[in-house]
């Protein structure tokens, strides 16, 4: 400790220097990182970083960090980091409804909860826009950006459909009004190796009969108009459904 190679934040515990900010944090603000601070260490999709620390406290915190009172199940870790059943709750009740449906997703994608597991223990009028969120999620997406761009879809009352199979084709993100197939390209899709392959099935598309536009993470965080305005664009005059 002299030598500053280890820290102590409060009796019995002690910090290396390579210890987590995050987790530092929370021991300091006496307190479990859960809400967005908590998703990354419960491995949920998170769509943007916090800019505070949330920290589920029974009492004290700090004056920097957002702090939830309610808990529900305990922790299952010595970490300080909440149970996921009070990450995601927390969640529901702070964040945006998008960035809480992408999380949300993510844990019904894994299975580590239900949907209606959640909605029960979301009672009474001050939870209802906590459980108007739920109904965003339906678990078929495979990655936060894609889960985003489903509600934009559906936002826009456009015929949605996720991670279809399609003859010759293969499985595409959305199809969008029966004929639209509409692809959200992860890093991995900068890869030689899969471009040729993106190549291949956006060939495929055309000669099948589908229009085919694809979009990255910038495009759907963050120009949302710019897809729905592109995706109409080809829509406006096609729709059959």
């Amino acid at each position: 400790m002299a030598a500053g190679e280890i820290r102590r934040l409060r009796h019995g515990v002690l910090a290396l220097p390579e210890a987590p900010a995050d987790m530092v944090g929370a021991v300091l603000g006496n307190g479990l990182l859960t809400c967005a601070s908590g998703a990354a260490h419960r491995n949920l999709w998170v769509l943007h970083q916090p800019e505070q620390l949330h920290l589920a406290c029974r009492h004290g915190g700090t004056k920097t960090a957002v702090v939830h009172r309610e808990t529900w199940v305990p922790p299952d870790t010595p970490r300080p980091v909440a149970s996921t059943t009070d990450v995601l709750l927390h969640g529901l009740r702070c964040l945006p409804g998008v960035e809480a449906a992408v999380m949300t997703e993510s844990a019904v994608r894994q299975g580590v909860t239900t949907l209606p597991y959640l909605r029960a223990r979301l009672p009474g009028n001050r939870n209802g826009a906590a459980r108007k969120v739920l109904d965003l999620v339906d678990g078929t997406a495979d990655s936060a950006i894609e889960v985003v761009a489903r509600l934009i879809f559906r936002s826009e009352g456009i015929y949605t459909e996720t991670q279809v199979e399609l003859e010759g084709i293969g499985i595409v993100d959305f199809l969008l009004e029966g004929f639209l197939i509409v692809e959200i390209d992860g890093s991995t899709h900068l890869e030689p190796r899969q471009v040729k392959k993106d190549r291949k099935r956006n060939n495929a598309g055309t000669l099948n009969g589908y229009a085919v536009l694809r979009y990255g993470y910038a495009e759907v965080v963050y120009h949302p108009e710019r897809i729905i305005s592109e995706v109409w664009q080809v829509l406006r005059g096609r729709v059959v459904r």
